[in-house]
């Protein structure tokens, strides 16, 4: 499961993406606009401002925007920097061990065995998905739902 500050933090990114390059956000408005609690997103952007996602402009003008265009940043990148990860198991994390305590051999525990093939799935989905992707998706889900039909090419 995603955590608020994993949700909060990719809701900012859509809208980041949705402005003009050259016109960075006030944390203020971004936190009035997408209902996120000033501090915490105060401190969600820097930490993705941290890990090269994002960057600010200080003084008049001034914000948070982009640092890559959309389709340069994977749904799994952002989840791995306020999450550390998305392994379904412990034993499954890069920080920690391959060991854990309840089964005395990782390589013939059938629990770490088939979370692997989730931790699989799940990785080829958030690596191979970006931000840009996930604004299409929801654009066209939005038409869908009004019953738009584009015809575009």
């Amino acid at each position: 499961m995603l955590s608020k500050k994993t949700k909060y933090a990719l809701k900012a990114l859509i809208h980041l993406a949705t402005q003009p390059v050259d016109e960075p956000i006030l944390i203020s408005e971004l936190a009035r606009t997408e209902e996120i609690p000033r501090k915490f997103l105060e401190s969600i952007l820097l930490t993705l401002k941290n890990a090269g996602i994002l960057q600010s402009k200080i003084g008049k003008g001034g914000g948070y925007y982009l640092a890559r265009e959309p389709r340069n940043i994977s749904i799994g990148t952002v989840i791995k920097v306020l999450e550390g990860g998305y392994a379904p198991v412990h034993c499954l994390n890069d920080a920690t061990s391959p060991r854990c305590d309840e089964c005395g051999d990782p390589s013939s525990c059938g629990i770490r065995l088939v979370m692997s093939d989730v931790m699989q799935a799940i990785t080829s989905v958030l690596e191979s998905t970006t931000l840009a992707d996930m604004i299409e998706r929801s654009e066209n889900a939005q038409k869908a739902q009004a019953k738009i039909v584009d015809f575009s090419i």
